[in-house]
């Protein structure tokens, strides 16, 4: 007999080795703080005002989800939120905004065509030049024929286009839409922002994380420059409005509960990417993208193709965030290719995702209503205080009312977003809910 065996406890009883589920007691009382401060909104600003609040921070939790499959998933830094936005906004507006006939019943239709087959066959000449060198031809040589083709085919191609832009602007102020139902725009946005997600993955994700945060801000600050500069396509900074709803609108049901349909659309679309989400990650995928991110070395050691993975994970990143942006274009009703900010649609992202907690879908969700509620009512809350002191110093000291309170208390917004992001990268660097790491042993 072992001396194991001699020494054992006979009131030993062996124990399940998979960890015990913990109570949610951080999540519920979290959720529960959270849910006393929408209710204190909708008592102070009523129900009309908090509902669209409620709306807009739900699209902003679809973004959020999305940085946080990026960031949290996969370690890689996006710093063009912005752009990916701004392509759902502007496919919501251009599948939903009726036909223009002023376009479609002219013979401008064929004439643009007829420059786009001409694009693709000048893409198509330096493809086939590119591959001269397996023709025989230098590489020196097949450099010089490429580059040189290219700017000859760019030249030809856009003066062509130019004129006829300018002819669509003249004749019938722009393209218009197809007239088709909104969610066929969500769902195209969020195809066309994977789509250049990929492009930009497929470049930098071999390169460090900062090359691809840098590559990001710049292909976002392209696209806005372009769709604000598209006046063809866009109508650029003259707008366009209204944009139809999904659902009934505000001039069937009235404001709160045209709102509140819209919530709950929203709404179910979040559960589903959420549980989705959920899936993917407790599944080997997940595993597998979670073990790249923390040991990239040791999970190519394991056969894994590093680079697959992480422009899987990208485009991913980037469909959620077209989807989002397309819905939000949608309930504001409004494609204005000026409104896209980095600071609201990259900056306040980010700290939704550092506040609820990179890599936990329901912290990042939390994150994204809290930040939004502090955003809102930062402005309200900051011209309260003010008008408390401006009435104090009038009735103590005399003071005059400065007369520019209201773009002052505006700015309050950044202050506290600001303190907050400081606060919580002191006081909990991992989020407020930090992902949780299972061990499968």
């Amino acid at each position: 007999m072992s001396h194991s065996a001699k020494t054992r406890n006979p009131a030993y009883v062996p124990q399940d080795a998979t960890p015990t589920r913990r109570f949610p007691l951080r999540e519920l009382i979290l959720f529960g703080v959270l849910l006393v401060a929408i209710l204190a909104v909708y008592a102070i600003m009523g129900a009309a005002y908090s509902t669209r609040m409620l709306v807009e921070a739900a699209c902003y939790a679809i973004l959020a989800l999305g940085l946080t499959i990026q960031w949290g998933y996969a370690g890689q830094f996006n710093a063009g939120v912005m752009g990916f936005v701004a392509l759902g906004g502007f496919c919501a507006m251009f599948f939903s905004v009726p036909v223009n006939d002023a376009f479609w019943g002219t013979a401008l239709p064929g004439e643009f065509g007829r420059v786009l087959l001409y694009g693709a066959a000048a893409i198509l000449l330096i493809i086939g030049a590119s591959k001269l060198d397996r023709l025989g031809v230098p590489k020196l040589l097949r450099t010089c024929i490429t580059v040189v083709l290219g700017v000859i085919l760019y030249l030809v191609v856009i003066s062509q286009l130019r004129e006829v832009t300018e002819a669509i602007e003249s004749q019938a102020g722009f393209v218009g839409g197809l007239g088709l139902p909104p969610w066929t725009g969500w769902i195209v946005g969020g195809a066309l922002a994977g789509g250049v997600g990929y492009f930009i993955g497929h470049i930098c994700l071999g390169l460090r994380s900062d090359y691809l945060a840098i590559a990001t801000l710049g292909i976002a600050e392209i696209i806005k420059a372009f769709l604000k500069n598209s006046d063809w396509l866009t109508r650029g900074t003259a707008t366009v409005s209204p944009l139809p709803w999904p659902t009934p609108g505000p001039a069937e049901l009235g404001f709160t509960l045209s709102r509140a349909i819209y919530l709950s659309f929203t709404a179910v679309i979040i559960a589903v990417i959420f549980f989705l989400l959920n899936r993917a990650y407790n599944a080997p995928w997940g595993r597998m993208i979670r073990a790249i991110r923390d040991n990239e070395v040791s999970a190519a050691a394991m056969g894994k193709d590093i680079n697959k993975r992480r422009l899987e994970i990208f485009v991913l990143g980037c469909i959620l965030m077209g989807l989002g942006g397309g819905i939000l274009g949608t309930f504001n009703s409004l494609f204005d290719p000026q409104g896209y900010l980095p600071l609201n649609h990259t900056f306040l992202v980010l700290v939704m995702v550092i506040l609820g907690g990179p890599g936990n879908n329901l912290g990042t969700i939390f994150g994204a209503v809290a930040v939004y509620i502090i955003w809102i009512m930062s402005e309200p809350l900051a011209l309260f205080l003010m008008q408390l002191a401006v009435a104090f110093g009038e009735g103590a000291f005399g003071w005059d009312a400065p007369g520019n309170m209201d773009s002052r208390a505006l700015q309050a917004r950044v202050l506290v977003i600001g303190l907050l992001i400081t606060m919580v990268l002191r006081f909990a660097p991992k989020g407020l809910l930090p992902e949780k790491i299972k061990s499968h042993s």
